[in-house]
C-alpha cells in the first residue's frame, strides 16, 4: 500500500468516525462546517506528521525522511482531505445526528 492510498484510508476513517460514534458525531453535528473543516484538516495534518515522524525514526518506513519524502507526504495529504471531505458528504447521517436535527439542536450543514 503506497503512502497516499494509505493516507486515503485514514481519511475515510476520520470521516466516518466522526459521522458514526456515537457522542463524537451529534457533538460534532454541532459545529459550524468551518470548524469541521479545520478539525478534519488539523487531524489528518497530524496523522500526515505523525506518519513522516515514524519514518524518520526507522520505527516504520512509510515515506523516506528526505525532500522527496516530504513531496510524497503532502500529496498523500491531499488524497486523504479528497476522501474525507467526500465520505462525509457521501454517508448517510446516523439517527441519533437526525433525531438531533429534527429537535433543531444541531445542523450538519450541505458539506463539511
Amino acid at each position: 500500500m503506497t503512502s497516499t492510498e494509505l493516507s486515503a484510508v485514514a481519511g475515510v476513517v476520520l470521516s466516518l468516525a466522526f459521522s458514526y460514534i456515537p457522542t463524537l458525531n451529534t457533538k460534532f453535528a454541532a459545529l459550524s462546517t468551518e470548524y469541521k473543516r479545520l478539525i478534519m484538516l488539523g487531524l489528518l495534518v497530524l496523522v500526515a506528521a505523525g506518519a513522516y515522524g515514524v519514518s524518520c525514526a526507522g520505527w516504520w518506513t512509510v515515506v523516506t525522511c528526505d525532500q522527496a519524502g516530504i513531496k510524497t507526504l503532502v500529496t498523500a495529504l491531499l488524497a486523504a482531505a479528497v476522501a474525507n471531505q467526500t465520505t462525509y458528504s457521501l454517508t448517510p447521517q446516523a439517527s441519533a445526528v437526525r433525531e438531533a436535527r429534527r429537535e433543531g439542536k444541531y445542523s450538519r450543514g450541505d458539506d463539511l
